[in-house]
């Protein structure tokens, strides 16, 4: 369904792949943001699956073609002063998008893992990005800002798996507190009995049907009630 763009980014030009709804309307946009691994074929029918619904849908690829062949390679990327980097590619492809005459203009984004957390991360740093998703996070605080300010209006959905701890978790209620001191609101949904990266049918070990099936639906809910 999908092809391959590009987009100016940081001075340069990034990849994407993106997927446009078969209905010919304007529609709004949503970015999916990977999860350790890069854009694989899990994250690419992520955006299938989007542009199904109804969205126009792009994954920007961070890892430029190479998927990362252990955990500890994206996550030392999301360290540090790389977390604003990559968040300012978010922020640029939210402008392509706006940009794209099949976009309405309002976007969200979601994303998987270190990606939920670039998800919930890049409403700090778009206008363009007023509502994000963030499937069991895995938040690298020592990258991240203690102010949040650009959330307010915004909203915030987080998915969490018992495995990571639930919405329990310190770095989720850190992510929630934060959103809401800015003015945005921050919705948390635990799924008990779950792995993290249930979502992914690509890995059975880990897949659960029910969650993955109900995060979809709360997803898609938030996003048509804030994009339009």
């Amino acid at each position: 369904m999908g092809e391959t763009v590009s987009f100016t980014s940081n001075g340069g030009t990034s990849e994407g792949y993106l997927a446009i709804p078969s209905g010919g309307v304007a529609s709004p946009a949503v970015i999916v943001i990977q999860d350790w691994w890069g854009l694989v074929p899990h994250v690419r029918a992520v955006v299938d699956r989007f542009a199904e619904a109804g969205f126009v849908a792009l994954a920007p690829d961070f890892r430029h073609g190479e998927p990362a062949s252990k955990p500890t390679e994206p996550r030392q990327m999301l360290n540090g002063p790389q977390m604003d980097e990559a968040a300012t590619e978010i922020a640029a492809a939210a402008e392509y998008l706006a940009g794209r005459p099949e976009v309405t203009g309002k976007v969200g984004c979601a994303g998987f893992c270190a990606g939920a957390s670039l998800a919930l991360w890049s409403a700090t740093f778009s206008e363009r990005i007023v509502a994000t998703a963030g499937f069991y996070p895995r938040l690298p605080w020592e990258g991240m800002r203690a102010d949040w300010a650009d959330y307010a209006g915004k909203a915030a959905l987080i998915h969490c798996s018992e495995e990571d701890g639930l919405s329990s978790a310190d770095g989720v209620q850190a992510a929630r507190r934060a959103i809401e001191a800015a003015g945005g609101s921050c919705q948390t949904y635990d799924y008990p009995g779950t792995s993290h990266a249930f979502f992914n049918e690509d890995r059975p070990e880990k897949f659960d049907q029910r969650a993955a099936a109900t995060a979809w639906a709360r997803t898609l809910e938030l996003f048509r009630a804030k994009l339009g």
